[in-house]
């Protein structure tokens, strides 16, 4: 919701400011300037990605004018954590077994369904517990290691806000290549009509104008709105990350769970007390 009302004030502004200075809509319909900018960017993206990151583009564009990650998918996580670590507290990591090897029809996993709607985070913590489970780590390795998976992960994760990004960087470019195309389109007029050639350049302008505000107004906050999601999924990645080394130092459930409810941002973090009364049912 917030990025269409982001984009009903940015397209509103520029509309009201246009038309207040008694410019006319239907002069900035240029549907053969759009289709140069457009397809030329679309054709650069093509180009520069491979089909799992344009792939993935759509995904991230789905998920960011969709449900995003709010506190309760953290606490979604928390819980979910904390039944799973109880389990190998009182029963050992070997019962988790059937839940790791089969997260789709585990108990457990499919009692979030907040928290498991992110394949990514599900894979992370039974690929790392599948580890721990296969044999005793010191939890200095299991940090190591994990650190150097979420830094791979977040490097796999952004590339679609990358793609946007430099698709954006190139908009004012191909603005500029419809604008000369529109010269040229001009030019071949040169002795006819004057107020012909002025709707003509006019039109060519308008590609000027619409490279830059594909860029400025559409590609880049886009890219930047899936970096976002991708930094609220990855820091749900670095708290598990810290429960599961916390876990493997031997700390009880909740200050294993304390340890990565303070990588949380200010906005989605409970306090302690909180964090308590949600693992206890009170």
């Amino acid at each position: 919701m917030q990025i269409i009302i982001g984009f009903v004030i940015v397209f509103g502004s520029i509309v009201y400011g246009y038309t207040h200075a008694s410019g006319r809509l239907l002069a900035l319909w240029q549907p053969a300037e759009f289709i140069i900018i457009l397809g030329a960017g679309f054709g650069a993206m093509v180009i520069s990605n491979p089909p799992y990151v344009l792939k993935n583009i759509m995904t991230r564009l789905k998920m960011i004018f969709g449900k995003g990650y709010s506190e309760n998918y953290y606490k979604s996580v928390l819980e979910m954590m904390f039944e799973l670590l109880e389990i190998i507290r009182k029963d050992g990591i070997k019962k988790l077994d059937d839940h790791i090897e089969n997260p789709q029809n585990s108990s457990i996993f499919k009692k979030y369904p907040e928290a498991t709607r992110s394949n990514v985070l599900v894979s992370f913590i039974t690929d790392n517990l599948r580890m721990m489970a296969m044999g005793k780590m010191n939890h200095h390795d299991l940090e190591a290691v994990l650190e150097l998976e979420l830094h791979t992960l977040e490097e796999d994760l952004i590339r679609p806000a990358k793609a946007m990004n430099k698709v954006g960087e190139a908009m004012p470019g191909f603005g500029i290549v419809a604008a000369v195309l529109g010269i040229v389109v001009t030019m071949q007029s040169i002795g006819g009509d004057l107020a012909l050639i002025g709707v003509k350049v006019a039109a060519a302008l308008v590609g000027t104008f619409f490279g830059i505000l594909m860029c400025y107004a559409v590609f880049e906050p886009l890219g930047a709105s899936i970096a976002n999601l991708v930094k609220k999924e990855m820091m749900a990645m670095h708290m598990v990350s810290a429960i599961l080394v916390s876990q493997a130092q031997g700390k009880p459930t909740l200050l294993a769970l304390d340890a990565g409810r303070k990588v949380l941002h200010t906005e989605v973090k409970p306090s302690f007390a909180t964090m308590e009364n949600w693992m206890t049912g009170q």
